[in-house]
């Protein structure tokens, strides 16, 4: 079963363009070093009425949007060899001075998660639970 690293940060809606451009580039590095996938979303439909929105967990400020990112490896022990190179790199570091980034570094949530249940719909049959078992699709 895939390992997945998430992120949730806040970023100023003006400021998405400058961190898609981030994204891309650390998406390449992240790849390169053997990542899955990797993925960030904007937020886009935030205002939710059950559960604890975004907007409130977040504490988002006017003009604020949340970005939802995750990256999925092999294993941990994967995840761990990749993150590794990638922090060694170069690219990355160019990206991550914390002065110039375009979100509050302090606001951002992050963790490691195992995967309990994994579904990819471009593949019929790849739907698998945690044990290990196919489950249809």
């Amino acid at each position: 079963m895939p390992y997945v690293d998430g992120y949730l940060l806040p970023i100023p809606k003006r400021n998405l363009k400058a961190y898609r451009r981030i994204a891309l580039i650390a998406s390449k590095v992240w790849r390169e070093h053997g990542a899955l996938q990797y993925c960030e979303a904007a937020g886009d439909d935030l205002d939710v009425s059950w559960g604890l929105p975004y907007t409130k967990l977040l504490k988002l400020k006017r003009g604020e949007s949340a970005v939802f990112a995750f990256i999925t490896y092999k294993s941990r022990a994967h995840r761990d060899r990749v993150n590794a190179a990638v922090m060694a790199d170069p690219r990355l570091k160019a990206l991550c001075n914390p002065d110039k980034m375009p979100f509050d570094m302090t606001r951002m949530s992050m963790g490691g998660f195992k995967t309990i249940v994994c579904c990819a719909p471009a593949a019929p049959g790849t739907c698998r639970a945690a044990i290990g078992r196919k489950r249809p699709s």
